[in-house]
C-alpha cells in the first residue's frame, strides 16, 4: 500500500526504494565477506551484522507482499538463507499466522509470543530457566540468538515427528541454499564458524533489539502493540518496523510510507494501542536494561486464570 497525503492508495506495482534496499544488502553482503580480509575486524564485525539484519527487515518486507504484487518473486527476493538458521518458508507461514492471529502475545494462538504457559514439570521449569535467560534487554542481545536458535529448533524436532515431510519440503531447499552460501564463505576465506560469530550473531542480537518489546500481554487486545520512536539509524534498519502499532494496522503498507502514516496519525493510534510508547531504543535499555520486560508466564495462562471462580 502507498501513503499520498493522509491517504492509504494502491501500491505501485514494483517498489522501487525495496528493490534498491535489496540490492545494497545483497550486494554490500557480497562485498564484505569478498573484501573482508582487507576490512579492520570492527568493521567487519559491524558490517556484518548490520547487513544480516537488514536482511531480516527485507525478509519481513518480502512476506508482506513486497516490492512486487507477484508473492513467488517477493519470496524469491527474500529467501536467500543468509543467517542459514531459519527457513524462509517456515518464517513466512510464522509471520503471516501471527498477523492473522485474534490473541497476539498468546502462547497458543501467536507463533511469535514469547510469554509462555504456566505448565508443569521439570520440561516447562526448564523452558521458563531459559526464557528468563533474555527476559532482560541485556540478556536479550547477549543470550537471545542462542535462546532463539536452540527453541527454534527443538521446536522444528517436534514437528519433525509430527509432520516429518513437511519438515523435509522445508528444509531440503533451506539447506541446498545454504550450501551455496557455505560455499561463496569458503570461496572468500571465511569459516562457518567465524560467519556464525561475526555475522549471524550481532546479525540476530540487533534483530531481537527490535521484537524485545514491541508486544506486551495486555487484557485488550488492540493494547498488545507497542510502538517505538527513533530517529536513529536502527529507523532505517528495522524499516520503521519500530512503528509497530502502525504496522499492525496498515500491514500490507511498505516500509518507506510508514513514517508518514505515523505521524499523520500518531494521537489515534497512541489512544488505540493505551499508550504504549517507547522514546527510542534508549529510553528501552533505560527500563529494561537490567529488568524483566514483563512475566514470563502469560496472564492468561497462569495458574490464578485457571483456577474455578
Amino acid at each position: 500500500m502507498a501513503y499520498i497525503g493522509g491517504e492509504v492508495g494502491a501500491a505501485p506495482r514494483i517498489e522501487w526504494p525495496t528493490l534498491a534496499l535489496a540490492a545494497a544488502i545483497y550486494g554490500g553482503w557480497l562485498a564484505v565477506t569478498y573484501f573482508h580480509a582487507a576490512l579492520p575486524p570492527w568493521l567487519t564485525l559491524g558490517l556484518g551484522g548490520w547487513l544480516l539484519a537488514w536482511h531480516n527487515s527485507l525478509q519481513h518486507e518480502t512476506i508482506h507482499g513486497h516490492p512486487t504484487r507477484n508473492d513467488r518473486l517477493n519470496q524469491a527476493i527474500g529467501a536467500a538463507p543468509l543467517s542459514l538458521w531459519i527457513p524462509y518458508a517456515v518464517y513466512y507461514r510464522s509471520h503471516r499466522a501471527h498477523h492473522a492471529s485474534a490473541e497476539l502475545t498468546d502462547p497458543f494462538e501467536d507463533p511469535e509470543s514469547r510469554y509462555l504457559p504456566v505448565g508443569s514439570g521439570p520440561g516447562a521449569a526448564l523452558l521458563r530457566t531459559v526464557e528468563g535467560l533474555q527476559a532482560t534487554l541485556l540478556g536479550r542481545l547477549v543470550l537471545g540468538p542462542f535462546v532463539a536458535v536452540g527453541r527454534f529448533l527443538a521446536d522444528e524436532m517436534v514437528r519433525l515427528r509430527a509432520a516429518p515431510w513437511a519438515v523435509v519440503a522445508d528444509w531440503v531447499p533451506h539447506l541446498g541454499a545454504c550450501i551455496l552460501v557455505v560455499a561463496w564463505l569458503h570461496w572468500c576465506g571465511i569459516s562457518l564458524g567465524a560467519y556464525l560469530l561475526v555475522f549471524v550473531y550481532p546479525g540476530l542480537s540487533l534483530s531481537l533489539l527490535r521484537s524485545f518489546a514491541e508486544h506486551r500481554a495486555e487484557a485488550a487486545p488492540e493494547h498488545r502493540v507497542a510502538i517505538v520512536e527513533t530517529r536513529s539509524p536502527l529507523a532505517l534498519l528495522f524499516l520503521h518496523n519500530n512503528l509497530h502499532a502502525a504496522h499492525h494496522e496498515q500491514p500490507g503498507m511498505a516500509w518507506y510510507a510508514l513514517p508518514a502514516f505515523h505521524r499523520w496519525h500518531r494521537d489515534r493510534l497512541l489512544h488505540a494501542n493505551g499508550g504504549l510508547l517507547y522514546r527510542g531504543y534508549g529510553d528501552l535499555a533505560r527500563r529494561y536494561l537490567f529488568r524483566p520486560h514483563d512475566q514470563l508466564i502469560h496472564p492468561n495462562h497462569t495458574a490464578e486464570a485457571g483456577r474455578p471462580g
